[in-house]
């Protein structure tokens, strides 16, 4: 049986390597250009060649998303980008308009193309076309049942790619243009104000300034916010279909829920894996609730039964413990027995305090004391990326997660 790649996001150099060490396969990342994360930290050409040789250290893939829908002004830049990435030799490209597939193909010749989900492939003559065009693989639109994937897969000689975790636009495929007649910031490259997620209330045209709730609850109404995409319990199916890789979204998500995600989507597809039997439902619940503990809205299966229900979380009222990025594991003193932390949330003696190592293993931490970085005993670590000390009988890995709940 084919291994799927479990591919996942990295916003910045910390959460590319948090990625890898929790059990991805390969990363996504973006430039300061041409990506539909604008917002995220994104890579400098020398950070994109100290991610690409951190996973090259781990045997690991590095992709590189351009996947803007181009104007002429970033066709004018592209191609020395493009020169750059075939240069430091990148595991591929992640491409969604067709003149930057036609530069992609003249620049770096070398590199395969991954079309992104925005191109919106939902059929199989499209994923035909896309391959005598010379693309590699296919992210099929996020609006497609299994059945259509598995007759895809079939008629098509191609990679796919699906999306199998993370939050979801609400227009087809992302191709949203609410955001720039809202804000000016167009989502298709890369400026997304996520309105979708706005709280709204329904205005007659002849009475102004009387506002309608419309199914609104104490934290406003959010017809547009749709749930959050868990694919999780239909892993063996997908499996069994030979899909090559599983994306998880999440570029400017946090080092803890890449972490989490990474870590239960690992144990999940190694598991079917070795076994080839379907997850026991205790091990479904174990992993929802991990799962959950990161996500900003309730689960949907999206489409992959061929239904649409439950897609939207209108009410916003389904709630779920969350765990808190308190900080992450920089170093070990070995003369005092301490983790050296690198602090994320103000935290301290007394919270429920969990330690995240790579590999999936969950250490309870019962923390009675906390030292600065002088040693001198503090009752919290309250400023933003403060060094403290706690501590601990042996060391831990470095980028392990120190959290919360």
């Amino acid at each position: 049986m084919k291994l799927p790649e479990l591919l996942m996001p990295a916003g910045n150099l910390e959460k590319l390597k948090t990625a890898i060490l929790f059990g991805a396969d390969a990363v996504y990342l973006g430039g300061k250009d041409f990506s539909l994360r604008a917002a995220a930290d994104n890579f400098t050409l020398e950070e994109t060649a100290d991610g690409l040789a951190f996973a090259r250290q781990h045997n690991k893939k590095l992709y590189v998303t351009v996947n803007i829908l181009a104007h002429n002004r970033d066709i004018e830049e592209l191609p020395a980008y493009l020169e750059k990435m075939e240069e430091i030799k990148v595991d591929g490209l992640i491409v969604s308009d067709p003149g930057v597939i036609n530069l992609a193909r003249r620049y770096a010749p070398s590199l395969p193309l991954t079309l992104s989900t925005q191109a919106s492939v939902t059929n199989y003559e499209a994923a035909a076309f896309y391959c005598d065009l010379g693309v590699k693989r296919i992210v099929l639109a996020r609006e497609l049942s299994l059945d259509e994937i598995q007759e895809i897969k079939q008629r098509v000689n191609i990679e796919i790619e699906i999306f199998i975790h993370g939050a979801m636009c609400v227009s087809y495929s992302g191709r949203c243009l609410l955001s720039h007649y809202m804000t000016g910031r167009s989502a298709n490259s890369g400026t997304c104000a996520h309105p979708c997620r706005y709280r709204y209330a329904l205005v007659e045209e002849k009475r102004p300034g009387q506002y309608f709730p419309i199914e609104e609850d104490r934290w406003g109404s959010y017809i547009l916010n749709s749930r959050d995409l868990c694919l999780l319990e239909y892993l063996p199916r997908l499996i069994e279909t030979g899909i090559e890789s599983f994306k998880v979204e999440g570029r400017m998500k946090s080092p803890l829920y890449v972490a989490s995600v990474a870590s239960v989507y690992r144990q999940a597809i190694d598991r079917y894996i070795d076994r080839r039997e379907e997850f026991s439902p205790e091990d479904l619940d174990n992993w929802i609730e991990e799962l959950a503990g990161t996500a900003a809205r309730p689960f949907t299966n999206g489409f992959i039964a061929g239904e649409s229900a439950l897609l939207q979380d209108i009410n916003k009222q389904e709630k779920h413990a969350r765990t808190e990025f308190c900080g992450i594991v920089r170093g070990y003193h070995d003369g005092r027995n301490m983790l050296q932390i690198e602090q994320r949330a103000n935290f301290g003696p007394g919270d429920p305090l969990q330690l995240m190592a790579p590999g999936g293993e969950n250490l309870p931490l019962q923390l009675k004391e906390l030292y600065d970085e002088a040693f001198n005993i503090i009752d919290r670590a309250r400023h933003a990326r403060q060094t403290v000390y706690i501590p601990y009988p042996v060391p831990l890995s470095e980028y392990t997660i120190l959290r919360r709940g």
